[in-house]
This record gives C-alpha cells, sequence and structure tokens, in this order.
C-alpha cells in the first residue's frame, strides 16, 4: 500500500511518542485502538523510531528507551490532579471506619488511598503497591496485597495469580478506576487491569466506578462492565446525555464530586 502523506505520519510520530511518554510501555494493539488506525500502520510507523534508538520493542509492546525522567505513574498523577482528587474526596465519603474494601490500579484509587488515611480499621484489598503502602502506614488497617507479576510503570500486580486471590475475598465495597467510558459501560486499554477490575466487581456489595470527566466519550480496548454491573459511578462533572441515560436504564447512582 502507498505510504502516508509525511505530515501525517509525523504527527503520529508525535502522538506515539507522547502516548509511550505518558503511558510506559504499550502493545501495538492498544496504540492501534487509541490512535484509531490498523495495527499494520503502527508498525509502519514504529520502524524509523526504532531505528532511531527512540522506542525499544520488548515482550509483545513497545517503550521509549530513555524515558523522560519521570516515572509515567506519577506523570499521570499530576494530570488533572485536582478533579481527581475531587473525586477521591467523595468517593472516600463513601467509605466508613471498619469497612472492607477492594481498589485496584489507577491513579484516581491513588488520590482515594491518600483521602482515607484518616479513616480506622479498615480492611483494604488490592493490587497497587501505591495503595497497599499509603493504607498500611496506620490506623489499625489490615492491608492484602495481590501477589504476581508486577508492571514497573504502575506498580500494578497483575495476571491470573492477582485474579484469583482477589478472588478468594469478598467486600462491602469495591472501588475501581477506568480507562474509558462511553454509554455502553466502562473500558480499559490492558486486559489483565479489566480482568482484575472485573474480579473485584463480583466480589463486592457496592460496586463504585471512579473517574474524571475527560474519560467520558471515549472508547478503549476491552470492555470491563456494562453499568448494569456497577452501582455507583462518581464524577467531577455531569457525563454527556448518552452515559446519563445509561446510568438511569441500569439504575446506578451518580455522585457528583
Amino acid at each position: 500500500p502507498a505510504k502516508d502523506p509525511t505530515p501525517m505520519l509525523s504527527k503520529r510520530h508525535a502522538d506515539i511518542l507522547k502516548i509511550l511518554d505518558a503511558s510506559g510501555t504499550v502493545t501495538v494493539t492498544a496504540l492501534a485502538e487509541t490512535l484509531g488506525v490498523s495495527a499494520e500502520t503502527v508498525r509502519r510507523d514504529l520502524r524509523p523510531l526504532m531505528e532511531d534508538g527512540a522506542v525499544l520493542r520488548m515482550h509483545g509492546a513497545v517503550g521509549l528507551s530513555t524515558p523522560s525522567g519521570e516515572a509515567p505513574f506519577r506523570k499521570r498523577m499530576r494530570e488533572n490532579a485536582a478533579a481527581k482528587q475531587a473525586v477521591a474526596l467523595a468517593a472516600a465519603g463513601l467509605v466508613r471506619d471498619g469497612d472492607v474494601l477492594m481498589l485496584d490500579t489507577g491513579t484516581t484509587t491513588s488520590f482515594i488511598a491518600r483521602a482515607l488515611t484518616g479513616h480506622r480499621r479498615l480492611t483494604i484489598i488490592t493490587n497497587s503497591t501505591d495503595v497497599a503502602r499509603t493504607l498500611s502506614q496506620g490506623g489499625g488497617n489490615r492491608v492484602f496485597l495481590a501477589g504476581g507479576e508486577v508492571r514497573g510503570d504502575s506498580g500494578a500486580i497483575l495476571g491470573s495469580s492477582a485474579v484469583a486471590f482477589a478472588a478468594g475475598f469478598h467486600a462491602g465495597l469495591a472501588l475501581i478506576s477506568a480507562g474509558a467510558v462511553d454509554a455502553s459501560g466502562v473500558m480499559d486499554v490492558d486486559p489483565d487491569e479489566a480482568a482484575f477490575a472485573r474480579t473485584l466487581l463480583d466480589r463486592a456489595d457496592r460496586r463504585v466506578v471512579v473517574t474524571d470527566a475527560t474519560k467520558f466519550g471515549r472508547r478503549s480496548l476491552v470492555t470491563v462492565a456494562g453499568f448494569d454491573r456497577i452501582t455507583d459511578l462518581v464524577t467531577d462533572k455531569a457525563p454527556p446525555a448518552a452515559i446519563t441515560a445509561s446510568l438511569t436504564e441500569a439504575a446506578t447512582r451518580l455522585t457528583l464530586a
């Protein structure tokens, strides 16, 4: 096939580098989904970046050969931080001292962990090393951390052993983050993260999705759950009409921070 015009290639090269800088290692399939092009187009665009040494291929994914110096997860914590903190405070308001709760890995759930440091006697089941570290520092809390493969870019522990670990618990409350939200429900870019989040939803009485409004109207690679599986959505701004209609139909409670 004929090559794309150079200006489009240049823009897409910049978009690829921006995605890798923000997200760490990313699969070709996920890059293609995010950019709205075919996997073959992404592979073609990656070739000159790999030849220049800017991008490295590793274990079926690609990443920057020289990260910007700030860990991708820390960088995401700074992005839209005020909205995430507001959502986190609203979500923390659902938690009472002594509760058993589950949290997955995400910048918003990390903010929730910080908002919960004033609570006492919590039992926390998580796959986030950041959440575990934050909530194991005092307050009489008990923290159970999943075992499995540790993702260096996010501190998430993922894989079949992490899913099996979470499936052995039951909680009153699960709080999961979202990579994207549209009228069909909640999505994520990573199949392993989606599998862990679905397990938390299966094992909790009250099932809460936390997200800032920038995720609305986006689509992502993997479906986590439809709104019929979710009891609450906590966010910072009213969702678009199509999402609001789906929430109403599913009887999912909407909380605006």
